[in-house]
């Protein structure tokens, strides 16, 4: 038997895993070689490691200490990039705060954070009044003189902690949507961050070449750790404010991107602005829905290639990957059905499994639906001062996320629905997502959600919300005929509402306030 006593553990074959890092590495590998691009500035490796470390020192100068928290406020611009290795350099967590959230939530979070300070903009700060921290805003541009300016390279620098007391401890808190009640902080470690940013660097295929426009919030799950993983490979961060699809457009072709990820929602913005293909071919990691036929073949034409992520908040973000690799001539039909799958687990995930109601794995045959549940090093810690919630989150062995899927043969999921998302009428089980395909079918539709409203006959029935195209006006004559020559009856939506989706900063469609105006107008009646 081995002999486990001659093993020796130690600081010459020991380092705690830690994204921090990753920009030494890059600082060191590649100092000359453009990092952060924002507006008309480009700063190189070098010129990003002395930002970070302004930040740091300035941070420190504030009273920030091991273990405090730093709340972030701010749309993607480079502080925030910055923030993701200031901060935790200081060992402090890092608390990046969505820029979409009323004043009582952001007022909610940094007193149940805790936080020392919250740092953001003019207009990210705009609506806050009598937060309970010290409000920071910085400048509008560099040199502007409007607000605090890192960018001024004669401020003096800190040295950065080499790595953190633990691998285990905190290294971010992001807090949940809050759509079913106070948000939750979930709690990111410098392990998990690590592996899931490496897995990520797989799984998108980034390297020194790479260029990614940040239209992905930041503040998202730490821009699904790509903040990390981007840095890690060496490759160039392009900052966008603000998702508007003529600057997409335009940073595209002036930075010749190659990465960028977001909720499909912002590829039909896309779409709908986009007339001549991308300078390089596009990776683009999409999560959220299932891409269609109609935006898959619209975006291989503009040179884009578009992977399919799942993952959540409590997984560090993506948790699976699918890319799959079809022959020439493979109808555009097929490759739409195996698009839809979320894919298997990438890289560094521990284990992603479906289950049934007892916890055990279901057949692997594309029928049987069971929940997502998910365990390993890149699930949280936990929900930060709420050990009921952890325990129920974490104490079964795997975190069981409230997706429905099936899991096909080799292991790929695909989502059914959300399990407040699937819609019983009249006893009759079917999901919401093969309505919204359907739907997305439609050549006058941009986006289509569909979910269920109560109904004094059939319990409930599918109400469908319709933002059309540009210029389009579909009436719901038209559409409820479309319907009846796609779905089965008991499918098919009874309303159809048109006009704008209420979305999330990520561009994801907000179900839950759809299904509260279906509530309301049904009790109208």
């Amino acid at each position: 038997m081995f002999d486990t006593n001659s093993l020796a553990l130690c600081a010459t074959n020991h380092h705690a895993l830690t994204p921090l890092g990753f920009l030494r590495r890059a600082e060191e590998v590649h100092a000359d070689r453009p990092a952060v691009a924002w507006r008309d500035h480009l700063w190189t490796y070098r010129d990003f490691a002395s930002l970070v470390r302004r930040m740091a020192h300035w941070l420190r100068a504030q009273g920030v200490e091991h273990g405090d928290v730093v709340s972030v406020m701010l749309p993607n611009r480079p502080e925030l990039l910055a923030a993701h290795f200031a901060v935790p350099g200081l060992g402090a967590v890092l608390n990046t705060v969505n820029t979409r959230l009323a004043p009582e939530e952001v007022a909610y979070i940094t007193t149940h954070s805790g936080c020392r300070l919250l740092i953001g903009e003019a207009q990210t700060l705009a609506a806050q009044k009598d937060l309970p921290v010290p409000v920071i805003k910085l400048c509008s541009a560099p040199g502007a003189g409007d607000g605090l300016d890192l960018f001024d390279a004669q401020l003096p620098e800190a040295a950065l902690q080499e790595a953190p007391t633990a691998e285990t401890d905190a290294i971010a808190l992001n807090y949940t949507s809050g759509t079913t009640g106070r948000p939750k902080g979930v709690i990111y470690t410098h392990r998990g961050a690590y592996l899931n940013a490496l897995g990520n660097v797989a799984a998108l295929g980034f390297t020194p070449d790479t260029r990614y426009l940040w239209t992905l919030p930041m503040f998202h799950c730490n821009g699904w750790t790509h903040t990390w993983a981007v840095t890690a490979a060496g490759g160039l961060h392009v900052c966008l404010d603000r998702v508007e699809p003529r600057e997409m457009i335009a940073l595209i072709s002036r930075h010749a991107v190659s990465h960028m990820c977001c909720a499909p929602v912002v590829l039909y913005m896309l779409l709908e602005e986009m007339q001549s293909p991308a300078p390089c071919p596009v990776t683009v990691g999409t999560g959220g829905a299932a891409p269609t036929p109609a935006l898959l073949s619209r975006m291989a034409d503009l040179g884009f290639d578009i992977l399919h992520l799942y993952g959540l908040t409590e997984s560090y973000g993506p948790a699976t990957v699918n890319a799959p690799r079809f022959a020439a001539g493979t109808p555009l039909s097929d490759r739409a059905r195996h698009m839809a799958r979320q894919g298997v687990r990438h890289l560094t995930t521990g284990s992603v499994q479906v289950v049934d109601a007892s916890g055990q794995p279901v057949p692997q045959d594309g029928r049987t639906v069971g929940e997502i549940a998910l365990s390993g090093n890149t699930v949280m810690a936990g929900y930060y001062l709420d050990p009921k919630a952890t325990e129920i989150a974490l104490g079964l062995g795997h975190f069981r996320t409230g997706d429905l899927a099936v899991w096909h043969p080799g292991g790929a999921l695909e989502i059914q629905d959300r399990a407040k998302d699937i819609i019983i009428s009249g006893g009759e089980n079917f999901s919401s997502l093969e309505v919204e395909s359907v739907l997305h079918q439609h050549p006058e539709i941009l986006l289509a959600a569909v979910v269920a409203a109560p109904h004094p006959k059939w319990g409930e029935t599918a109400w469908a919300f319709v933002e059309p195209r540009a210029g389009c006006a579909p009436c719901p004559e038209t559409l409820d005929t479309f319907c009846r020559a796609h779905l089965a009856g008991f499918k098919r939506p009874r309303r159809f509402i048109l006009g704008p989706l209420p979305k999330t900063a990520t561009g994801k469609v907000q179900k839950f306030a759809l299904r509260e105006i279906a509530r309301e107008m049904s009790d109208g009646h």
